[in-house]
C-alpha cells in the first residue's frame, strides 16, 4: 500500500462507522448534531491538527483528517458524541492514506451508501468541507480531495443511471405508508420534524399521498413556516403535539435530537397509529411499542427495502466505479506532482547557476565566445534533464520519497515551498 504521509508525523486516515456493522442505536450514540462537530474542529484546531472533515448522517459518522496516530481522530469523536472507544473498535473502522482516499471516494458517490445511488452525502461532505475551511482546517490535499470526490460524483450522476428511479429513506417512507395505509388521502398525516429527511418526506408525501392536510409541527415555528410554505401544509405550534398526535393517524418523526421526544407517555391514543422513525439517534422510544394499538417501524427497516429500481440500479456499478478510478487516478498524479515540484523547481535553479558560473568561465577562455547561443543550448539542456527527472518521478513504479531524497543529495539541495513543504516531504512508497 503507498504511503501518502503529508509530513514525517501525520497520515491521513478516515475513522468512523456506519450502517454495514453499526445498527442504528450504536449509530445514535455516535452521532454528531451540528454544535458537537464544531465542538471537534474546535478541539482539532487545540491540538495541533492541520486538516479535518467531520461528517455525521443517519447512516454513518465520519472524520477524514490527518493526524500522528488515528486515536487522536478516534477520540474527537468519542468525546464529542455519546460513544465509546470500546464501542468504536467493535463497530468502526479505521483507513489509512489510500484506502482512506478509496473510502471517500465510495462514499461521496452514493456506492457506499445504504440505498444505492443515493447521493445526499456529497452534500453534506460539501458543507462539512466549507465548515473545515472556515475554521483554517482544510489544507491543499483536503480541498483537492473534496473536489476531486465532487466531481466523480457529478460525472457519475450525469453519465450512468445510478441514481434513476426513486428511491431514497423518504421515499421509502412513504412507498411503505402507501403499501399499508388504505384511503391514504383521506387520513391524518402528522409530521414532527422539518430535518433533511423530513422535508425531502414532506414532498414526496405531498406528491404521492395527494392528502392536503398534512400537519407539521417543529420545535421552532419558523423553520417549520418555511417547509410549509412550499408544501402548503398545515402548521401547529411544538406545544399541539400531544393533541395533534392523538388525531394523527400517521406519525412521521424526523427530528434531530440526541434524546427520544416520543414515548408512550405522550401517546393518549384512541385509535391506531403508524409511527415511522426517520431519525437518528432514534427519537421514538421502544415503550411505544407496548400499546397495542401502535406500530413502529425504523428507517433501518426502511432502508433494507429493495425492488427493481434498486436491483437496476446495481448494472450501473462498473460505470461508476471506472469514473471513480479515472478522477482519483488524476488526483494522485495531482498529488504526486505537487510532492516532487519543489525539488524539480531547486534543481532547476541548481542548474541555472551552474550554468551561469560555466558561461561566465567561457566567455573569458573563449575569444569568439557567443553567450546568445550557448544561453539557448543550455536552457534547452536543463529543461531536457528536468523534463526527464520529473517523468522519473511521475512514474508509478518509482519509489518517489527516495528518489526526491537522492536528488536533494547529490544535487545539494534543500527545496523550500511556503504552500507546498509539506508535500514536498509527502511519502509515495510502496
Amino acid at each position: 500500500m503507498e504511503n501518502l504521509n503529508l509530513s514525517k508525523h501525520q497520515t491521513f486516515y478516515a475513522v468512523g462507522l456506519s450502517y454495514k456493522k453499526a445498527d442504528a442505536e450504536t449509530r445514535g450514540k455516535f452521532s454528531l448534531d451540528d454544535k458537537a462537530k464544531t465542538q471537534v474542529l474546535i478541539q482539532a484546531k487545540n491540538e495541533g491538527i492541520d486538516s479535518l472533515i467531520v461528517t455525521s448522517t443517519c447512516n454513518r459518522t465520519e472524520i477524514y483528517g490527518f493526524a500522528q496516530h488515528p486515536f487522536q481522530l478516534i477520540k474527537l469523536m468519542c468525546e464529542n458524541s455519546k460513544g465509546t472507544v470500546e464501542e468504536f473498535q467493535k463497530f468502526a473502522y479505521v483507513y489509512k492514506n489510500q484506502e482512506a482516499i478509496s473510502h471517500m471516494f465510495r462514499v461521496g458517490t452514493g456506492l457506499d451508501s445504504q440505498i444505492l445511488g443515493d447521493f445526499e452525502i456529497i452534500s453534506q461532505i460539501k458543507n462539512s468541507f466549507i465548515e473545515s475551511k472556515s475554521y483554517a482546517l482544510a489544507n491543499s490535499f483536503m480541498e483537492r480531495l473534496v473536489n476531486a470526490v465532487i466531481q466523480a460524483s457529478k460525472r457519475i450522476k450525469n453519465e450512468t443511471e445510478i441514481s434513476s428511479g426513486a428511491t431514497s429513506v423518504a421515499f421509502a417512507s412513504v412507498q411503505y405508508i402507501l403499501n399499508n395505509v388504505e384511503d391514504i388521502s383521506q387520513k391524518n398525516i402528522l409530521l414532527f420534524g422539518t430535518g433533511k429527511i423530513g422535508r425531502n418526506t414532506c414532498e414526496n408525501l405531498v406528491k404521492h399521498t395527494k392528502n392536503d392536510h398534512i400537519v407539521l409541527i417543529n420545535r421552532t415555528k419558523d423553520k417549520a413556516e418555511k417547509v410549509a410554505g412550499k408544501f402548503n401544509l398545515i402548521v401547529k405550534d411544538y406545544t399541539d403535539l400531544p393533541v395533534e398526535i392523538q388525531k394523527a393517524d400517521v406519525l412521521v418523526v424526523a427530528t434531530g435530537a440526541q434524546n427520544p421526544t416520543i414515548d408512550k407517555d405522550l401517546l393518549n391514543l384512541k385509535k391506531p397509529l403508524l409511527i415511522l422513525d426517520l431519525s437518528i439517534p432514534k427519537n421514538v422510544h421502544e415503550n411505544v411499542k407496548s400499546l397495542s394499538n401502535v406500530s413502529l417501524i425504523h428507517l433501518d427497516y426502511l432502508s433494507q427495502m429493495t425492488d427493481e429500481t434498486l436491483e437496476k440500479r446495481k448494472e450501473h456499478i462498473p460505470a461508476a466505479e471506472a469514473i471513480i478510478a479515472e478522477v482519483k487516478a488524476e488526483f494522485i498524479a495531482w498529488m504526486k506532482a505537487r510532492k516532487f515540484a519543489p525539488t524539480i523547481h531547486a534543481l532547476k535553479e541548481k542548474l541555472n547557476a551552474i550554468k551561469e558560473g560555466e558561461l561566465d568561465f567561457q566567455r573569458k577562455k573563449i575569444s569568439n565566445f557567443d553567450p546568445e547561443q550557448a544561453e539557448i543550448i543550455s536552457n534547452r539542456i536543463i529543461q531536457k534533464i528536468t523534463t526527464h527527472f520529473a517523468n522519473h518521478l511521475k512514474d508509478d513504479s518509482t519509489m518517489v520519497d527516495e528518489s526526491i531524497e537522492w536528488i536533494q543529495k547529490v544535487f545539494q539541495i534543500n527545496p523550500l515551498n511556503t504552500e507546498g513543504e509539506i508535500l514536498q516531504k509527502a511519502g509515495y512508497n510502496e
